[in-house]
């Protein structure tokens, strides 16, 4: 359920005359506060399913992975309200880590975040894309989510009842610039656990299968450029061959990224997202006051 107190996120306070003495307080009690809290630091928060509490099954429900549709509304909404900057995988590759490009002054003073969802369920597709497209509409300013996919999942004409999302799902999603569509491997499989030639077949069939769905809209190729390891495992071997193939790829670690501190771009913390976590928990992600208590040392 959504916390009554995520209502004040959303309301600006009216503004009140204070004395000279007083907001000098509070400027430097900002100041103070920020002081070692500097890092350059990216929320990518990672979500599955999304459920829909006012017409799914209990069962359906229960699922923890599941998270419900009106408070997922909520923080998109209060992120778009205060600027931040949704990044796909290509953003966070060439403008943060790389940094083969400069930020442009449209983005130069906003918050950067990543918000991800990993194995292509439909609910995803039914759930939020009518989100996406009401808040552009109310706002003017679209909101970039990043998919993890296994192509070996995807529904088709046979399997219409599929809980996976299919190709023309995908590509109606891409085409509108909502979703960067990437690789989760191409059956979900455990990679820790599978001779060579299966972890290479379960890498590039992916790539390939992914990239023949939106060939005609993705003519630079950037679908599947970037990996997310499935139940967020890998070792060395699995990192080895996913490098190959991919320019970086994500864990599933319930960390904040510290940029300034990552040397090795295939292995990008994740926050982990269910729906045990209110609007107001995430927002402070957003916000890194997670990254306070969580801290991440160089």
């Amino acid at each position: 359920m959504t916390n009554n107190n995520d209502n004040s996120f959303f309301n600006a306070q009216k503004p009140k005359t204070f004395p000279l003495s007083l907001v000098m307080v509070f400027i430097m009690f900002f100041t103070i506060l920020n002081i070692g809290n500097t890092e350059p630091i990216i929320p990518i928060l990672g979500f599955h399913g999304i459920i829909d509490t006012k017409t799914s099954t209990r069962r359906l429900y229960q699922g923890e992975m599941n998270y419900p549709r009106e408070d997922l509304e909520k923080l998109i909404e209060y992120l778009i309200i205060h600027d931040y900057w949704f990044l796909s995988t290509e953003d966070l590759y060439n403008f943060f880590l790389n940094k083969s490009q400069e930020i442009s002054a449209e983005h130069r003073n906003r918050k950067p975040i990543m918000i991800s969802f990993d194995d292509g369920y439909k609910t995803v597709h039914t759930n939020l894309l009518p989100i996406l497209y009401k808040l552009e509409k109310k706002y003017g300013k679209k909101a970039k989510i990043v998919l993890f996919i296994n192509p070996g999942t995807l529904a088709s004409q046979k399997n219409a009842d599929s809980t996976h999302l299919g190709c023309q799902e995908l590509r109606e999603g891409f085409k509108k610039g909502f979703y960067d569509i990437q690789s989760h491997g191409m059956n979900h499989k455990n990679l820790t656990n599978l001779p060579r030639h299966q972890l290479v077949n379960e890498l590039l069939q992916a790539r390939t299968e992914l990239r023949k769905c939106t060939q005609d809209l993705d003519i630079e190729q950037k679908v599947a450029s970037h990996f997310a390891y499935p139940y967020g495992a890998y070792n060395k071997k699995v990192k080895d061959y996913v490098s190959k193939y991919y320019l970086s790829s994500y864990l599933y670690n319930n960390q904040i990224l510290n940029y300034g501190c990552l040397k090795n771009y295939y292995k990008i913390p994740r926050l982990m997202v269910n729906r045990q976590k209110s609007t107001t928990q995430l927002i402070e992600m957003a916000q890194g006051l997670y990254q306070i208590k969580n801290k991440n040392k160089c």
